[in-house]
């Protein structure tokens, strides 16, 4: 029956999940596993576990044997070799001054392949250094480009927090990061306070952010209070409106009625003009109407002033004839006076 094991592998020291078939092993048990990049050579920290099938299926990595003395021996002589390629490798970086920091050598469990890593601003052109290393170590040479944060992955160090970095122990694949977080949190945005070994931001800054996100859409944003002065301008210009609005809201056991709408008074303008001095007509008729205007209704008080003016106007038209009638009599007296002369 398969079985899980947790197995550290030399490099990198992260511990990986693997099958093992028919093969018990207990803790600090060392032993070959065959991963993605071939044989390899681990330390085992838990002991084997039953598993289901469908976690079998899950996990793709094996664990081929229990290890030997002589895959010890060929431990020990790896750790030597990749030593010596270092130092054989930075020689030729300098030799022909290339822009690239060599970080680390990893050599094959086979030692029929090594594999450098190295970081760099630019691209480098590293054919030549391929051609060299391949003539010194006898070995197929490879040469990877990786970035800051994979290379305080394989060197390894102490966070800030006091325990070892998170990427060398159980990060298998780093998230992105980004200032959002650190504000989300409310914490401080000095870079060198939240940035990590490599340079970068913090990857913790990612483990509680989700948490964050989802307490800011659960919680509700506090209504802004309202403006006073706004709402009573709102209700002297729509008393209607603010009468209804006040009946629907909370308020509509205290008022029973509506609020009173101010009404135009139609006999104010009325009895401003009565005391006003009216002017006077030297006709008869609205001598009367004025005389008569104390004991009426303002109905029959514009009645009266309406009637008035029409024989106001009447009494006008009558002098302009009597004035032109006098015109003509004395221009006639005249023409007389100078034909009898």
């Amino acid at each position: 029956m398969a079985q899980t094991v947790k197995v550290r592998l030399r490099k990198p020291g992260r511990v990986f999940t693997f099958i093992s078939r028919n093969l018990p092993l207990y803790r600090n048990d060392t032993c070959i596993v065959r991963s993605d990049r071939g044989l390899e050579y681990g330390v085992c920290v838990m002991p084997s576990e039953e598993c289901s099938s469908a976690e079998e299926e899950r996990y793709k990595m094996s664990v081929v044997r229990r290890s030997t003395h002589h895959d010890d021996t060929t431990y020990r002589q790896i750790g030597i070799d990749e030593e010596r390629a270092l130092s054989k490798c930075r020689e030729k970086i300098v030799e022909r001054d290339l822009p690239m920091k060599l970080v680390e050598c990893e050599y094959a469990f086979d030692r029929k392949k090594v594999i450098f890593y190295f970081t760099a601003e630019d691209r480098v052109d590293f054919r030549e250094l391929v051609r060299d290393l391949a003539q010194d170590l006898k070995a197929r040479i490879e040469l990877r480009h990786i970035q800051v944060r994979d290379e305080a992955k394989i060197v390894g160090g102490i966070g800030t927090c006091g325990r070892e970095l998170c990427c060398t122990t159980w990060m298998r694949e780093f998230v992105p990061i980004s200032m959002k977080m650190a504000k989300r949190q409310n914490l401080s945005l000095n870079p060198a306070k939240i940035s990590g070994q490599c340079g970068r931001l913090m990857c913790c800054l990612s483990y509680e952010n989700d948490q964050y996100s989802k307490a800011k859409k659960a919680s509700t944003k506090a209504e802004p209070s309202p403006d006073l002065a706004e709402i009573r301008d709102r209700m002297e210009a729509e008393p209607t409106e603010a009468v209804q609005a006040l009946k629907d809201s909370t308020l509509h056991d205290v008022i029973e009625d509506e609020l009173p709408v101010p009404q135009v008074d139609a006999t104010a303008g009325v009895a401003e003009t009565e005391d006003l001095p009216q002017e006077r007509s030297e006709s008869p008729a609205s001598l009367e109407s004025s005389e008569d205007s104390g004991d009426r209704t303002p109905e029959k008080t514009k009645e009266a002033s309406t009637q008035g003016g029409d024989k106001g106007a009447e009494g006008g038209a009558g002098r302009r004839r009597r004035r032109r009638k006098r015109r003509r009599g004395k221009g006639g007296q005249g023409n007389q006076g100078n034909s009898s002369s």
